[in-house]
């Protein structure tokens, strides 16, 4: 609920900012941004480098190439002294 609300504040306060405003270029730098975020898919924002890690990725886990989480964290705590 807390998140929601400090959302919600942040909606309000940037609308405040918006209507204040009497600069035409900032209106439409604000325009633009969220346009292009309504609109940009995150694919294609990534490098080719990777776009092909995920595809390797995908790939070995389709292969049942995978660690389960569980078994990745008790290494990291074994060879970090994190216990």
């Amino acid at each position: 609920m807390n998140i929601v609300m400090n959302l919600q504040a942040k909606k309000l306060e940037i609308v405040q900012l918006v209507l204040n405003t009497e600069k035409p270029a900032l209106l439409r730098k604000v325009e633009d941004v969220l346009k292009k975020e309504e609109t940009t898919d995150w694919w294609d924002e990534i490098s080719d480098a990777e776009r092909e890690a995920i595809e390797q990725g995908i790939a070995e886990a389709d292969r049942g190439e995978t660690i389960p989480h569980e078994v990745v964290m008790k290494e990291v705590k074994a060879r970090y002294n994190l216990d």
